[in-house]
């Protein structure tokens, strides 16, 4: 054999080593973790963790292990049901155990591996946990409404502009193609000058009589109440029907309007002046829950005066216009998203 082509016996051990490591290499590392399969490598993920996990939080957070660029890996409620259905969610998508649960907050946002997080707690629990999210260098996609009042709401913009930080509101209504195709023929003059505009709300659920008793075992309701003022425990104050208690929420005007009202403005190029007329918005003591009620609304007009020009051509649009929608008319035609 040619001295070219000889090999010595550490060169060929040296050589079978670097080819085995290879190969275990390519054993052992999967090839997400280096940014070769579907998902992107774990420097390139955005790692979340998820504040309020009931009902809308873990809809929110579902469709965030849904995206291959983002890691859940922390879960936080008040209510163990809650956090314990979320962590099984999330351990059952990713195959392991590994989801953190929490029941305070503060201490998911003392974790240092955090990229954002997601935020869908009762209004009045949305400054806190934000502005300290912000202030700990965090992006927030947070529910709406951004704030329980308009003070708190300032107090979070001014975190979010000292920081730096990425801020979205969950205003989901904009990401929905029926409604951007609504938006998209007003717009685009396909149904003529607007003449009125239209925004229906649902009213709000009934609620009473109640008992005050003592709160569930899996429930931490001192917590849950938190900034706003005591007031003692009884089933219809907590989750889904704090909407309707201004010390927690502030009706459909503070939920569903968020959503109708910013589609009519979306569709006239956000630059509506627009004229609000509530119709039986009437405040009354609830002395049952120790709170006032929020205004019954039963629907809630915005309304803005142009010409109309010509006949609409608007087709395939859905035309509910009360009970939750927004409504534009000519005079000659409307569409209207629901």
């Amino acid at each position: 054999m040619p001295d070219t082509a000889r090999m010595s016996r550490r060169a060929f051990i040296r050589s079978a080593v670097s080819a085995g490591a290879g190969i275990a290499m390519a054993q052992v590392v999967p090839a997400s973790a280096l940014g070769l399969g579907r998902r992107p490598a774990p420097s390139n993920r955005i790692v979340m963790g998820c504040i309020g996990v009931g009902g809308q939080g873990t809809g929110n957070m579902q469709v965030f292990l849904g995206q291959p660029d983002v890691q859940v890996v922390a879960v936080c409620d008040v209510d163990r049901n809650h956090l314990n259905n979320a962590k099984s969610i999330v351990d059952r998508h990713y195959g392991n155990g590994d989801c953190a649960a929490y029941t305070d907050f503060r201490e998911l946002l003392a974790r240092k591996d955090l990229d954002a997080i997601s935020l869908a707690t009762p209004d009045h629990w949305h400054a806190i946990p934000a502005i300290m999210a912000m202030n700990a260098g965090l992006d927030v996609y947070g529910e709406k409404p951004i704030s329980h009042c308009l003070m708190e709401g300032r107090a979070m913009a001014n975190a979010q502009k000292e920081n730096g930080r990425i801020w979205q509101t969950g205003s989901w209504q904009r990401s929905q193609a029926h409604f951007r195709f609504a938006c998209e023929l007003v717009r685009n003059g396909r149904i003529g000058k607007v003449v009125k505009i239209e925004v229906g709300l649902p009213t709000g659920s009934p609620c009473g009589p109640v008992q005050f008793k003592d709160p569930p075992p899996e429930l931490d309701y001192d917590f849950w109440i938190g900034p706003s003022r005591w007031a003692p425990y009884c089933d219809l104050r907590t989750h889904w029907n704090w909407r309707w208690q201004l010390d927690y929420g502030g009706g459909q005007l503070m939920d569903w309007i968020g959503h109708h009202a910013d589609i009519a403005n979306w569709g006239m190029g956000g630059t509506t002046r627009a004229l609000y007329r509530w119709k039986e918005a009437v405040t009354t003591r609830n002395r049952a829950f120790g709170t006032r009620r929020p205004p019954t609304i039963s629907w809630l007009r915005i309304a803005a005066v142009w010409r109309c020009t010509w006949p609409t051509v608007a087709t395939g649009v859905s035309a509910a216009a009360r009970g939750g929608s927004a409504r534009m008319e000519t005079g000659c035609g409307w569409t209207a998203a629901e």
